[in-house]
């Protein structure tokens, strides 16, 4: 329709003003609440064209288009703005196209585009602020997709460095040879454990040095631990043979709790990457750049690049020891994996704590002279927090994601048996029902929001039956299922063709111009990189949905070309929910 409208503008400027035009750059709009209308013209950018009034040139365009147009019932002018009403049989007819095609695939974006989220480290469990980066990545890449892209999800797991190098240091030092097996822990909590007391030693280390009379900064350089630490990772460099079958050992535990988060979330990759095998490359890069002058070597042996021009700062690349640092691993990355897919885009999903980081790889990637820096692109998000605060990991006051999800299933098993809604499905089918709430509770809640925007998630709004939450939606969609299902056993068959002479509610206008958006909000979600305007979406709809269902009845419907138009229209709501949410990585339970 708005393409419609756009060509009989075009035309109507030719030929009213004799206007030469070749492309033609207007915005068509949804008519606001109150003012009578389906769609709104902004006509103040076409007076350049009729060289007058914006109310005379809406007025103009206006007679044109209603001769030419027969969908368009009236219009009106309401001063720079021309508002378009259309005729029942035009929503009619787009109710009949909207039900011939129930797939989502615009085949608008086509391009191949890389995208990296995840990326945890192996020195601890995935917590709430993991959960926050898979669900966007996950989210983000359905959405792409669905806009025409190929879409290639990878994960890049940080298996090495010093962080991980501390865990194992606590593990030798206090673990007792304990396993998960041995301590009947998921591997990646065991980990985490000792990531958790290696700190808890260190800062006691620190503590004692800062005492016998040394700066906070010398003792934790000299702390016996972190020198300790220091040695493995060289010795992991050098290729210890004991150094790196502990670290292999270690690494598996968490690889194993790590793929039972994934499964739970229902996130999955196209490829996972390895610092400890990408970070290879990344030394490679480094003796190229030195060879060509982009980094320099200190006389420590370390090696740096010098952005102080450019409006950054010296950034180290390879330490004294020769051990690296993550800017290494992220350039051997960056170019294996344009070596290997060629992406149009390479879009990281990261905190926006490495906005810098990201701006200092780009300016490095420069450099080497390629285009892969244009290339890149940086989805920064606000960090998650819970209402009692941030979170952080070495002091192990974080969120796990299995305990998170566990609380998320207790809640709504709890709910779920004081509302007696599911009381009467087999066991086997509540327990389904409960983890999809849980689980549609949880993403949705962190979903919804702007990426860039800092949030706090809290548990109990979330799982909420009213208001912007995923049960909520899940709810309004099991309720339509549960309508169509009466019909069928009323032997009311409501998927044939309906009277373009229908006489139809404002509101039900209002439902079916909402679903008409939803190609539109899928592609200005995935331009924006932004789930949470696709959840909003959703919301809204279920909004009107309850708002009419609440006012007028369906079933009980006398005049068979009216229930017959509402079956359609609560059909095509529900259809477009489950859609809507799937593109969210949410699944949708057609009984609550």
């Amino acid at each position: 329709m708005e393409k419609d409208i756009i060509k009989y503008i075009k035309e109507g400027l030719e030929t009213i003003y004799k206007a030469e035009i070749d492309n033609l750059d207007i915005s068509i709009e949804k008519t606001r609440e109150g003012i009578d209308g389906d769609f709104t013209v902004v006509v103040f950018p076409l007076v350049k064209y009729s060289k007058k009034k914006p109310e005379d040139t809406a007025r103009d365009l206006g007679v044109f288009i209603k001769q030419r147009f027969d969908d368009i019932a009236s219009y009106n002018v309401i001063k720079g703005f021309l508002n378009f009403k259309m005729t029942q049989e035009y929503w009619v007819n787009r109710l009949k196209k909207l039900s011939q095609n129930n797939q989502v695939n615009l085949n608008k974006g086509e391009q191949k585009i890389m995208i990296e989220f995840s990326s945890p480290n192996t020195n601890k469990p995935l917590h709430l602020g993991h959960i926050r980066n898979n669900l966007l990545g996950d989210a983000v890449s359905r959405i792409l997709k669905a806009a025409g892209n190929t879409v290639i999800k990878v994960n890049l797991i940080n298996d090495r460095g010093i962080h991980i190098c501390k865990s194992m240091l606590a593990w030798i030092k206090w673990g007792e040879n304990s396993t998960p097996e041995s301590t009947n822990q998921k591997g990646d909590k065991l980990v985490g454990e000792y990531y958790v007391l290696f700190d808890k030693k260190y800062k006691e280390q620190i503590a004692e040095l800062v005492n016998s009379g040394l700066s906070e900064d010398e003792a934790k350089e000299k702390a016996p631990l972190m020198l300790e630490a220091r040695e493995i990772l060289q010795k992991w460099e050098a290729g210890d043979k004991e150094t790196r079958r502990i670290w292999a050992m270690m690494n598996s535990w968490v690889y194993d709790g790590f793929e039972q988060t994934y499964n739970m979330l229902d996130i999955n990759f196209d490829k996972v990457y390895y610092e400890s095998s990408t970070y290879l490359l990344g030394k490679e890069l480094v003796a190229k750049g030195l060879a060509k002058d982009i980094f320099t070597k200190d006389p420590d042996n370390s090696v740096w690049i010098d952005l102080t021009n450019e409006g950054l700062d010296r950034k180290i690349l390879l330490r004294s020891d020769g051990t690296t640092v993550y800017m290494t691993q992220d350039l051997g990355t960056a170019f294996e994996r344009f070596e290997e897919f060629n992406p149009d885009k390479m879009i990281y999903v990261v905190g926006n704590e490495q906005d810098y980081h990201f701006k200092v790889l780009k300016k490095i990637i420069d450099k080497f002279d390629s285009d892969y820096s244009s290339k890149i692109e940086h989805l920064s998000y606000g960090m998650v927090e819970l209402p009692e605060g941030k979170m952080k990991s070495r002091e192990g006051t974080v969120v796990d994601a299995d305990d998170l999800i566990e609380e998320m299933i207790l809640t709504a098993t709890k709910i779920s048996e004081e509302s007696g809604k599911i009381n009467d499905l087999s066991e086997s089918e509540r327990k389904q029902i409960i983890k999809t709430i849980a689980l549609g509770a949880l993403k949705y809640y962190i979903i919804k929001v702007d990426p860039k925007k800092q949030m706090t998630f809290n548990p109990n709004e979330s799982i909420d039956f009213t208001g912007n939450t995923g049960p909520f939606i899940q709810y309004t969609h099991a309720r339509i299922c549960s309508i169509l299902r009466k019909a069928e056993k009323m032997n009311i068959k409501f998927m044939g063709k309906i009277s373009t002479e229908t006489s139809l509610l404002n509101c039900e206008i209002k439902i079916l111009s909402t679903l008409t958006e939803f190609d539109n909000v899928i592609m200005e979600s995935a331009n924006r990189l932004d789930p949470g305007i696709i959840a909003n979406y959703i919301y809204n709809l279920v909004k009107e949905f309850n708002q009419f269902y609440n006012d007028y009845s369906i079933l009980k419907e006398t005049n068979a070309e009216i229930l017959q138009f509402r079956l359609q229209l609560s059909h095509q709501v529900a259809l477009t929910i489950k859609n809507g949410m799937e593109l969210l990585g949410i699944d949708v339970p057609e009984k609550m």
